[in-house]
């Protein structure tokens, strides 16, 4: 894990609220990760999320992301990064939602081409993880982005798709729509007793870019039952992020 940057743990003027006062648990480093936002009907999203979790709206509507992107330095605090298990790609589905005011993001679905992950986080943070194929390959700075969910209960999803910065870095200033979508510092779920849980993490301000992506194959929506409109979709590029997190507790 000799490139993960813990300087991150310094940098904390920028959160919506303090650092937790317990121990972080896990270290990630996602890269070339494209956020692609589309609106939504809030009504269509409530009937998606638990009671309990609020969805959190910005100018009267909610918002679905697909967010694919490539992970190493995936390790227990103090482990080193092992080669073969702590980096592959995952993709995600999902909405924003806040509880007792604190934003967050609530996951439709996790794809991750990791087997151990999957198990690990089914079991730790009560996560709706999926086992697929993926590849990730950059192209003379373009990425390639493949993925197909291997699921025995019917919930296969494919996600075909080439992606690329294109614009100048910026940080998402406060109040605005890419500040909404991307500066999140929790995540809620539900255990098995329909709890509300939440899990912590920090990381530095993005640093994002407008992205331009063509999709070939996208039902990853739509395999979480949400159909998305027929708009061009927001799309934002972030080259890395480094996170810590904290364990899965109780709102």
């Amino acid at each position: 894990m000799s490139d993960f940057n813990q300087t991150i743990l310094e940098e904390t003027a920028h959160r919506p609220w303090p650092m937790p006062s317990g121990p972080w648990i896990m270290t990630q480093t996602w890269n070339d990760l494209l956020f692609a936002h589309w609106p939504a009907d809030p009504a269509a999203i409530r009937q998606k999320v638990p009671a309990g979790i609020e969805l959190d709206l910005l100018d009267g509507r909610a918002w679905v992301g697909i967010v694919p992107f490539y992970m190493t330095n995936v390790a227990p605090r103090g482990t080193p990064a092992i080669p073969g298990v702590s980096a592959f790609a995952e993709l995600n589905v999902r909405t924003y939602v806040r509880v007792h005011d604190k934003p967050g993001v609530y996951f439709f679905s996790l794809d991750a081409a990791s087997r151990l992950a999957v198990r690990a986080a089914r079991r730790f943070y009560h996560l709706p993880y999926f086992y697929a194929s993926m590849s990730v390959y950059e192209v003379g700075g373009a990425i390639d982005y493949s993925s197909h969910r291997h699921d025995r209960h019917g919930h296969a999803a494919e996600f075909v798709a080439r992606y690329e910065p294109a614009g100048e870095i910026f940080p998402p200033a406060p109040g605005s729509l890419e500040y909404f979508l991307t500066e999140r510092y929790c995540l809620y779920t539900t255990d098995f007793q329909r709890r509300v849980r939440i899990a912590e993490i920090h990381h530095p301000p993005w640093s994002l870019q407008m992205a331009d992506a063509e999709f070939q194959i996208d039902t990853m929506a739509l395999a979480a039952g949400i159909q998305l409109p027929a708009v061009t979709p927001l799309l934002h590029f972030a080259k890395r992020q480094d996170m810590v997190a904290w364990p899965l507790g109780l709102v």
